[in-house]
């Protein structure tokens, strides 16, 4: 047993033996959704105060709206009864850190852990690749106010998601944790 796994366990179980939360709703009780990054930095807990059951929270690599993270939305509204969703990206975001191009030469090269210094991102050694990466959209981030107001804008255009939703955008400051409104997502995902 690895010395993560035997942590995970030991914290599950001290967890456990006090729990109270069984009778939790399905639905959350305060009827919102948060799709954010899922960078270890944020605890959508802490910075929107919520307890268990309270909200859905969404996590991908940059908070994007992916289709997996929409199909999320979608079913957080339809089947569990939540009217107001939030787009959360944050400061300092690794997305930021590479772009598509970059991310499928490393996956061509090499399926081990790359690293980064001031000239870049590196692949530590030979080993076997895939062109694999060379299908997917990384949904890389170049400036975080422009793809907040762009998540909102493709979560609002979908034709699954209802109009009377209100989709806010903001960015959560790291260093601060603050979270900055981005006016113009906010003006793109208001409720018709």
């Amino acid at each position: 047993m690895t010395k993560i796994l035997s942590e995970v366990l030991l914290a599950n179980r001290e967890y456990s033996n006090d729990f109270d939360k069984a009778d939790l709703a399905m639905p959350p009780a305060r009827q919102f959704a948060i799709l954010t990054c899922m960078d270890a930095r944020l605890d959508p807990a802490k910075y929107a105060g919520l307890a268990e059951g309270d909200a859905h929270v969404i996590r991908n690599a940059g908070g994007r709206a992916s289709d997996d993270a929409i199909r999320s939305l979608v079913i957080s509204y339809k089947l569990l009864g939540t009217r107001e969703w939030f787009v959360i990206h944050h400061t300092d975001c690794g997305m930021e850190t590479f772009t598509d191009d970059i991310m499928r030469d490393l996956l061509s090269s090499s399926l081990k852990t790359s690293s980064v210094d001031a000239d870049g991102w590196h692949d530590c050694c030979e080993g076997h690749g895939s062109a694999e990466g060379n299908y997917i959209d990384w949904l890389t981030i170049k400036d975080q106010a422009e793809s907040v107001t762009e998540d909102v804008i493709r979560i609002k255009s979908s034709p699954l998601v209802p109009a009377d939703i209100p989709v806010y955008g903001y960015i959560y400051d790291v260093k601060t944790g603050s979270l900055i409104e981005v006016p113009s997502a906010t003006k793109e995902g208001r409720a018709l």
